[in-house]
C-alpha cells in the first residue's frame, strides 16, 4: 500500500467472524491450532529480552553505541549495518529508555513483552484436513493434478487459464516468510529453493540444513501457504497459483506461534541479499496489533521493520501481506484493539489507525490483500478500507456465506499440510499467496522488470471490483461492513481481484 495503515493477525480477534471460525473448529478431521496448543517459553532465557536498536544505516555501528549497549547490559545479537538496526538481548528492565538518550541512536525498543504462547498468522479457525478418501475420489480432468478440481479459487483467478500460457519460470522465487515449510512434502518438493531458505527466529540466519522447517507441534501454516503458491503441477495433490516457479521458507515464528520484530527484519534482509523476487507475509508482527508511533518502543518496531522491507524493495522485492480477519475499517477514525500486547496484559485501547499501524501489512511499499470468497465479495471475516487494501483474491470463506460451484464442495482454501497431507484453510492468510503467485507470474513474463513495475502491472491488471452494496454476508438484514469507494478502487477490493491470465499475456 501506499501510506502507512496498521493491521493484526491474532485468531481471538474475529467480531464479526467469531461465529465462523467457532464452526470451523467442530469440522471433521480438524487438528490443533499453536493457538489451542499448552504454553511453551517463547524464549530460553526468560530473564532477558530481544530489543531492536536503530541507527544511522549504512555504517558499522559506532564505538560509543557499542560501548553504550554493553554498559546498559545489552549484548549485540546481530548488527544489519545495511539498514542500520542492531538485534540487542538485556536483562536490564531499563535497557531501551537507557539507550535512547545515546548520541547516534534514532529509536530502540523492546520486541516484546514476555515469553507467553501466541498465534499471529492470518487464518482462521484450523486446517480442515481431508480424509483418504476424499483425496483419492476427486475426479480430476485431462492436464489437471488430482486435488485441482476441489481449488475453486484458481478459476476464480483465471489461474487455470494463465498455466495453459506458462507455469511460471524457474528463475523466479517466491520466499514464504512464516512459521516454516514443510519441503519434503510431495506438491513442494519439486519446487523448493534451499538456497534461498533459513531460520530467523532468533534475528540472526540459521543456515542449518532444514532448520527451515516446522516442528510437528508448530503451525501448518507456512506449508500451506507455500502451496497455495508454488504447489508443483506433477500429477500430486493440488496446483499452486505459480506451479512452475520456485518457494523458499523463511521461518521467522517461534514454537509458540510469535512472530517478533528481529526474526521479521532478519526474514526481509535474508530475502533482499538473496535475490528473492516475492515474498509473503500472511502475519503480523508481535506483540502489538496496532504499532503507535507515539509510543518509543512501538515506533522502534516499525522503524525497524519499515527498513527492512523498504531495504528489500530497493533489491528488487515485491513483498506481498495479508490484511487481517477481524473485519475492521482499517481507513476508520478509530479502533479498539482488545488483544495487545498479546504477550503481556492486554487491555481495550482505542488507537487511530493512520499513526498506529499494522507491520509488515500497513507499511510504504507493501501489497496489503484483502480475501474473497467463493462468490467473488469480501470475505465475512476479511478487514478492509480505502486507500489501505491494494488488491483481493481467494481467502475463502463459511461455505454458508459464499458456496462455490461443484465439482468444490468447501468454501475454503484447500493446500498442503506437514507430512504429506492436504487441508482446507481460510483467512486472508490464504488471500495474500494468491497475489504473491500472480506476482510471480508477472515477474516471469517480465524478467527485468523492478519491483515498483510488477507492483504496477498487479494493480493495472486486476479485474475492477465494484463495491458490494449493501454488504449483509449473513442475510440478516443488518449492514456488516460499508464498502467506500469507486468501481476502479475502493475499500473492499483496492484496486480489483488479480488476474493470473493477463499477468501472463499482457
Amino acid at each position: 500500500m501506499t501510506a502507512p495503515r496498521k493491521r493484526s493477525r491474532r485468531l481471538v480477534v474475529l467480531p464479526l467472524g467469531m461465529a465462523m471460525a467457532t464452526a470451523f473448529a467442530f469440522l471433521p478431521n480438524v487438528t490443533a491450532s499453536a493457538a489451542q496448543a499448552a504454553p511453551k517459553a517463547a524464549t530460553a532465557d526468560a530473564a532477558s529480552l530481544s530489543y531492536v536498536v536503530n541507527v544511522r544505516p549504512g555504517h558499522g555501528t559506532a564505538a560509543h553505541v557499542t560501548k553504550a549497549i554493553a554498559d546498559a547490559g545489552g549484548t549485540i545479537v546481530v548488527a544489519y549495518d545495511e539498514i542500520g538496526v542492531i538485534v540487542v538481548h538485556s536483562s536490564n528492565p531499563d535497557f531501551a529508555k537507557t539507550i535512547r538518550t545515546v548520541r547516534g541512536v534514532q529509536s530502540a525498543g523492546a520486541t516484546r513483552n514476555a515469553p507467553l504462547p501466541a498465534q499471529s498468522t492470518t487464518d482462521v479457525g484450523t486446517p480442515k484436513v481431508l480424509t483418504a478418501d476424499e483425496v483419492t475420489s476427486a475426479q480430476a480432468a485431462d492436464g489437471q493434478d488430482p486435488l485441482e478440481p476441489l481449488q475453486w479459487d484458481l478459476p476464480a483467478i483465471k489461474a487455470d487459464k494463465a498455466h495453459e500460457k506458462t507455469l511460471g519460470s524457474r528463475d523466479v522465487t517466491v520466499a514464504v516468510i512464516d512459521t516454516g515449510v514443510d519441503d519434503t512434502h510431495p506438491d513442494i518438493a519439486p519446487n523448493f529453493d534451499r538456497d534461498a531458505s533459513v531460520n530467523c527466529v532468533s534475528g540472526k540466519p540459521d543456515t542449518t540444513d532444514g532448520a527451515w522447517r516446522p516442528s510437528a507441534a508448530e503451525s501448518p501454516h507456512g506449508t500451506h501457504v507455500a502451496g497455495e503458491i508454488a504447489g508443483a503441477k506433477n500429477g500430486v495433490g493440488i496446483t499452486g497459483v505459480a506451479p512452475g516457479v520456485k518457494v523458499a521458507g523463511i521461518k521467522v515464528a517461534t514454537t509458540a506461534g510469535y512472530f517478533y520484530t528481529e526474526a521479521v527484519v532478519c526474514g526481509f534482509v535474508w530475502a533482499a541479499e538473496h535475490h528473492v523476487d516475492v515474498t509473503n507475509n500472511s502475519y503480523y508482527t508481535d506483540p502489538w496489533y496496532f504499532n503507535c508511533t507515539d509510543d518509543p518502543d512501538q515506533k522502534a518496531l516499525v522503524d525497524a521493520i519499515t527498513r527492512a522491507s523498504r531495504y528489500a524493495e530497493r533489491k528488487g522485492t515485491v513483498n506481498v501481506a495479508a490484511a487481517g480477519n477481524e473485519n475492521y475499517d482499517l481507513d476508520a477514525d478509530s479502533i479498539t484493539d482488545p488483544v495487545s500486547p498479546n504477550d503481556g496484559t492486554p487491555s481495550d485501547r482505542v488507537i487511530d489507525p493512520h499513526t498506529c499501524f499494522d507491520i509488515p501489512t500497513q507499511l510504504p511499499g507493501v501489497v496489503t490483500v484483502a480475501a474473497t470468497g467463493a462468490k467473488g465479495i469480501k470475505s465475512s471475516f476479511s478487514n478492509y478500507g480505502l486507500g489501505v487494501i491494494d488488491v483481493a483474491a481467494p481467502g475463502g470463506d463459511a461455505t454458508r456465506y459464499q458456496t462455490p460451484a461443484p465439482p468444490a464442495t468447501s468454501g475454503l482454501i484447500l493446500g498442503p499440510l506437514p507430512g504429506g497431507k492436504w487441508g482446507y484453510m481460510a483467512g486472508t492468510s490464504m488471500a495474500s499467496p494468491h497475489v504473491a503467485g500472480v506476482a510471480a507470474l508477472i515477474k516471469s513474463t517480465h524478467p527485468h522488470a523492478p519491483a515498483a513495475l510488477v507492483k504496477a502491472l498487479l494493480y493495472a491488471e486486476a479485474d475492477a471490483t465494484p463495491c458490494t452494496d449493501p454488504y449483509d454476508i449473513d442475510s440478516d438484514g443488518k449492514i456488516d461492513a460499508v464498502c467506500e469507494g469507486s468501481t476502479n478502487h475502493n475499500g473492499f477490493y483496492g484496486w480489483g481481484t488479480v488476474n493470473a491470465l493477463k499477468a501472463v499475456t499482457k
